[in-house]
């Protein structure tokens, strides 16, 4: 049987508790009781997302996401869907640049059929995987990539300036979405040997969160799990340091059929999982966090030369974190217009720190964000597993927010003044085709651009974007 110990509530945890285990062939365990409603959450992990991609086979790890819902040893087709749902829960899976996850919520009394099917799946995908299934799903991630990037107004906005933030060779140049030509240039033993590196037991992190007895809970995880061979194989991920400051001001105009004019931004900030980083999330929240933030007050409410602003921070743990700016134009309001507003913004805030209230104010929105997390039982599983895949240590999740509350204002205005500069962005200028505009454009969906799989279709998910 496992080993494992318990961790006692801390300060700050708000009164919740996790155990960690680990079994023999290296799969990490996360172990969380809440009694409160009879549902349980299975959340799995593994550390490999399009930063472990290398050039010419980039989406790779997004396309093997959709590969993990064709079948299996035991189950084929999309029986995974079938039984899940069929039992009263839900499911998907996501893949960013640092993780892919997979994620049950089922009924109590269900758990073991969710710990089943993914531990079938992690050890025998390999006897399901063929060139029908490969081709199937390879045929649904290009189709994706049509509806939600390429054809869609502002789509590939995120892919652009990841692209101008992250030079060419970074981990980071590219998003998991992939290339059209390197989503058709993907084999089947490219696939088979992704598999065999990435997910093993020892490159994963299992949480299980909810209305459950860990004693029994851990023997079906030893059951179905514990005899899977680990893998010792999986390279070193690339570096993913750069300098704090990019050192100039990128920039690219785009002219697109798009509904009106529009300037996004990426700053480069602090490594998500540092105190630095914290306050650079204090600081965006203050500045575009919302219909109180200063720019939306400045743009939209007093110039009324916006529709929509939001700043917001993509946290990352391997490479520099992505503050993302985003401002959709009024009427014919040229883009100049509103940069200088921004600039000189941000310049006061930099001079001037945020005041008392915006403090308070931004603090508690991040603690609800928080709260709202960790208080159903499928955002606690996942924040458990984000905090032991990415920082060794799942505690961490549980007293994340007292972390925040301890930052104090010198060091927001510290990390806007040395960070939020013009020679430290990325910018992207949209111009429309047509000269008629739409002032009343909406904002686009948030810049992780995560790809996801239910239930045989696709859609965009944003866990970890840009609030």
């Amino acid at each position: 049987m496992p080993m494992g110990h318990t961790t006692t509530a801390e300060a700050g945890s708000g009164g919740l508790t996790a155990t960690e285990h680990r079994l023999a062939n290296g799969l990490r365990v996360v172990l969380s009781e809440d009694h409160l409603t009879p549902v349980a959450a299975v959340c799995l992990w593994y550390d490999v997302g399009s930063r472990h991609e290398v050039k010419g086979r980039t989406g790779l790890a997004h396309l093997f996401e959709h590969l993990m819902f064709q079948g299996s040893a035991q189950v084929k087709g999309n029986g995974h869907f079938e039984l899940v749902q069929g039992a009263g829960g839900s499911l998907n899976g996501t893949t960013s640049f640092e993780r892919t996850n997979y994620f049950e919520t089922m009924p109590a009394h269900q758990l073991e059929l969710a710990l089943w099917l993914e531990a079938d799946r992690m050890g025998s995908l390999l006897a399901a995987l063929d060139d029908e299934s490969m081709e199937n799903q390879r045929d649904v991630v290009k189709n994706e990539r049509r509806q939600r990037y390429d054809n869609v107004p502002y789509g590939t906005a995120f892919e652009k300036l990841t692209a101008l933030s992250y030079p060419e060779g970074h981990p980071y140049h590219h998003t998991p979405i992939g290339s059209m030509a390197d989503l058709d240039a993907a084999t089947l033993e490219d696939a088979r040997q992704f598999f065999r590196t990435y997910y093993a037991p020892n490159n994963a992190v299992l949480s299980v969160v909810g209305d459950i007895d860990p004693q029994q809970t851990l023997a079906w995880i030893e059951k179905y799990f514990g005899s899977i061979p680990s893998h010792d194989g999986k390279p070193a991920p690339r570096d993913g340091s750069l300098p704090d400051v990019i050192g100039e001001q990128l920039r690219e105009v785009v002219v697109e059929e798009v509904p009106a004019r529009a300037l996004m931004a990426a700053y480069r900030l602090p490594h998500d999982g540092t105190r630095a980083c914290d306050a650079a999330d204090l600081a965006l929240t203050v500045l575009g966090g919302g219909e109180s933030s200063r720019l939306y007050n400045r743009l939209v409410r007093r110039d009324r030369t916006a529709v929509a602003a939001g700043f917001g921070l993509l946290r990352l743990a391997g490479a520099p974190s992505m503050g993302w700016l985003d401002v959709k134009t009024s009427g014919d309001v040229e883009v100049p217009v509103i940069e200088a507003a921004i600039d000189e913004e941000l310049a006061r805030f930099a001079a001037e720190g945020p005041t008392a209230e915006e403090m308070e104010r931004a603090q508690a929105q991040l603690e609800r964000e928080w709260l709202d997390r960790l208080g159903t039982v499928a955002g606690r599983a996942d924040e458990l597993c984000r905090y032991a895949v990415l920082f060794g240590d799942p505690q961490l999740a549980l007293t994340a927010v007292k972390r925040v509350l301890e930052v104090t204002p010198q060091e927001v205005q510290e990390v806007a003044k040395a960070r939020l500069r013009p020679d430290n962005r990325a910018v992207l200028v949209y111009e429309p085709k047509s000269p008629e505009s739409v002032p009343d454009a909406g904002v686009p969906e948030d810049p992780e651009q995560e790809a996801t799989v239910e239930a045989g279709r696709d859609e965009t998910e944003n866990e970890e974007t840009a609030k």
